[in-house]
């Protein structure tokens, strides 16, 4: 187990007529190496939540371990929980402000008093990692890129710090559809060639549905759902209760179903429905 919450709220105004209560009694438990998705409309509490994660944010009650380690103890290395539990914000572009991408991406690094040669070897990899040309980038200002590009140098800068969580909140906000492919793919890759554990907060039904294992559904400052991706997306009526959907395939194949046709209910990409639709068809022409 990483990462480990217990009975967490955060209230904010407290003792004051604005008094509100963002974060209410979140118990959580995580293991290295697992993807998650945390959903929820807005207000629910999800931005709280993951500002509490690598304390930028500090809880009213209840604790947080990062591997066993008490986050919010006076005596805790906030720099190693930092390097530990890398955060990128909605927007990270707005973030960027050295004069070359290289620069930016080992301001991190050099806090932790690497050798050179180690910088720019995390610099290397993490623009790799995120699809960004070393040679051809490396001393390129951040300004002069495409907002995809600048959401890659940023989610680099964060990646170079090694952590063993990566948190990403909303990666993929105001980006075409051709950016969003390409930065979820990446995060994708991402996962797969590291031993991270990531933390993947969306409106995007379709993008937690196409990469994540397990979701935690926030309600009003509450877990109301923690299991794995096809559990939680069974729960139609009361996602939609809370605002929230399933994935625009699932919704369809659900509907096809109730039509009388043999097709599983449970389909959540586009891929698996094409599949289950070419399966479905082909019992048909061999009946």
């Amino acid at each position: 187990m990483i990462m480990k919450i217990s009975d967490l709220k955060y209230i904010y105004n407290p003792n004051t007529p604005f008094e509100k209560k963002a974060l209410d009694n979140i118990n959580v438990e995580i293991d290295r190496g697992e993807f998650i998705g945390l959903i929820g409309h807005t207000g629910s509490g999800k931005s709280t939540l993951v500002q509490h994660l690598n304390r930028l944010m500090k809880p009213t009650s209840g604790t947080i371990l990062i591997d066993g380690i008490d986050i919010n103890e006076k005596e805790t290395d906030l720099k190693s929980i930092r390097q530990k539990v890398g955060l990128v914000f909605q927007y990270p572009e707005h973030q960027l402000f050295e004069e070359t991408i290289y620069k930016d991406i080992a301001f991190g690094p050099k806090n932790l008093d690497l050798s050179e040669e180690e910088i720019e070897e995390r610099v290397r990899d993490s623009m790799e990692l995120v699809g960004l040309d070393y040679d051809t980038l490396k001393d390129r200002s951040p300004f002069e890129l495409s907002g995809g590009q600048k959401r890659r140098v940023a989610i680099a800068g964060v990646v170079a710090m090694k952590p063993d969580i990566l948190i990403l909140d909303e990666p993929t906000a105001g980006l075409d559809p051709r950016g969003r492919d390409e930065i979820l793919g990446e995060i994708q890759d991402l996962y797969k060639k590291n031993d991270i554990t990531i933390i993947l907060v969306s409106h995007s039904m379709e993008d937690i549905a196409r990469l994540v294992d397990r979701i935690l559904v926030m309600h009003k400052g509450k877990i109301s759902m923690d299991d794995t991706t096809v559990e939680v997306f069974k729960r139609v009526d009361e996602l939609k209760n809370m605002g929230l959907g399933v994935p625009q395939i699932t919704e369809f194949m659900r509907a096809f179903h109730k039509k009388g046709n043999k097709v599983k209910e449970t389909v959540l990409t586009v891929e698996e429905g094409r599949d289950e639709i070419l399966k479905y068809l082909r019992s048909k022409s061999d009946a």
